[in-house]
């Protein structure tokens, strides 16, 4: 683990290690938990209130586990195969696609997330990746620091994506295809709708190129349908009657898509 771009989330400073916590010249203290990630949120609530809880992430990890979207990730893991440097994976979630960027040769990889549980499962995929809880609006990372970011499926917010990338560095942002889980919404919903794949503009990140990831997938049970329709926003869109047309099923047959888009960091160069 490599603690070097990560910053004091209260005074902006550089960390250096001492024991089992980070420490910066102010004295800004933060303890190393056991796994090895450390929780840079600060504020009144407990970690444990913030993001996904835990249900949600091992739901997650579950479903990922079973391989329903290797697809994706090995479409990932081959645009990075050749790439080398420092690479930031905002709102990582468990870890599925963190580790096996973590597992590349070239990169150093460091990854965040709100749900200090979904951190902690990711910590324990890859005990060596970097890894810290922290929120996507304000991330306590040094300026300028990545030459990469990867973005799944999470708010896109352009100016702290342009502030963390290196002038000239890229960040993948990755959103669901027009045709993504369009079987589970047929088994939902009495008028199905495709995705708009639209893509997110912004002034200082241009849009470098694209690319379609697409397969059929069989779930193959009940805790399988119902953890993906849980991962997505479509489960507190829909109501109950609805959601409960999926409680019969022991399978489901449906598309999965992913747009892959890459932007290039347009942004002169910020203040160390």
């Amino acid at each position: 683990m490599n603690y070097e771009l990560l910053r004091c989330p209260v005074c902006g400073q550089a960390f250096t290690e001492d024991g089992r916590s980070l420490r910066c010249g102010t004295g800004h203290c933060f303890d190393l938990a056991k796994e090895g990630y450390v929780n840079l949120l600060t504020g009144s609530k407990p970690a444990d209130a913030m993001g996904d809880n835990k249900q949600a992430a091992r739901y997650r990890r579950d479903f990922l586990n079973k391989g329903y979207y290797a697809p994706l990730r090995e479409a990932l893991t081959a645009r990075y195969a050749y790439r080398s440097g420092s690479l930031l994976d905002l709102c990582c979630g468990e870890g599925y696609y963190t580790a096996a960027l973590g597992k590349l040769p070239g990169l150093r990889v460091y990854g965040f997330d709100l749900a200090r549980e979904m951190v902690r499962l990711a910590a324990k995929r890859d005990p060596e990746l970097t890894l810290f809880v922290a929120n996507l609006a304000r991330i306590p990372v040094r300026n300028a620091g990545f030459d990469w970011a990867t973005l799944l499926f999470a708010p896109f917010g352009a100016a702290e994506l342009c502030r963390v990338l290196r002038p000239g560095g890229r960040l993948t942002l990755v959103v669901p295809g027009r045709r993504h889980l369009f079987g589970l919404k047929q088994a939902v919903y009495e008028r199905p709708y495709e995705n708009d794949e639209a893509l997110p503009h912004a002034e200082r990140l241009r849009l470098v190129e694209t690319e379609k990831v697409c397969g059929r997938i069989t779930l193959q049970s009940q805790a399988d349908i119902q953890a993906v329709f849980r991962m997505t926003p479509y489960y507190y869109r829909t109501s109950p009657a609805d959601r409960a047309k999926l409680d019969g099923l022991e399978t489901l047959d449906t598309e999965i898509e992913f747009l892959l888009a890459e932007y290039e960091n347009a942004s002169a160069a910020p203040a160390p």
